[in-house]
């Protein structure tokens, strides 16, 4: 399985790529930031972030993206900028009919170091050790979007599976027969 993991933002959007299977060592692609000018232009700024993970896309190919579910912070101004990043990684994938995963910094962190409250450094470590890297990636949200595609592999098994379970359950539930308004059988 091959995992783009994105750690959006406006500023610095972390970007890596991720090769393996669950309970095998895994492999890393790529690993990078799109970067726009925090002066520029919103606009000018997302079609940056665009850019920069259609350019990934087309060179790694994978199977899957995952990205970082936006949650509430104190500042409201970094949410949005870091929502609408996601919103253009989940866009560039699903323009393409890559399935796209959501995983909460704490899922993420708990996957990775086994702590859903690890801080940047002790994710940064794990990922180095995890990937069998020499130093750890830099910026941290570089480190973070691996994080991401590690979680992913490691999640994706069992979330399958569950998502089998409940389809396969729907599909036995008995059926009640749609009865119009007014009427009785």
């Amino acid at each position: 399985m091959r995992v783009l993991g994105v750690d959006p933002g406006l500023t610095r959007c972390g970007v890596g790529v991720v090769e393996g299977v669950a309970g095998r060592p895994l492999t890393m692609v790529g690993v990078g930031v799109v970067r726009t000018p925090a002066d520029a232009d919103l606009g000018h700024r997302l079609v940056a972030v665009e850019q920069g993970i259609e350019q990934w896309l087309d060179e790694h190919r994978p199977e899957f993206v995952a990205v970082e579910r936006v949650f509430s912070q104190h500042n409201v101004r970094t949410v949005m900028g870091t929502a609408q990043a996601s919103a253009v990684a989940i866009l560039c994938a699903s323009r393409r009919g890559i399935p796209v995963a959501l995983h909460t910094p704490s899922e993420v962190k708990a996957a990775v170091t086994g702590s859903g409250r690890a801080d940047k450094a002790q994710v940064g470590a794990m990922v180095t050790r995890l990937l069998r890297l020499a130093a750890p990636p830099k910026p941290a949200d570089a480190a973070d979007a691996l994080a991401l595609a590690i979680c992913h592999i490691w999640r994706a098994p069992a979330q399958n599976r569950l998502q089998q379970a409940v389809a396969l359950h729907a599909s036995r539930a008995p059926r009640t027969p749609h009865v119009p308004k007014g009427r009785t059988t």
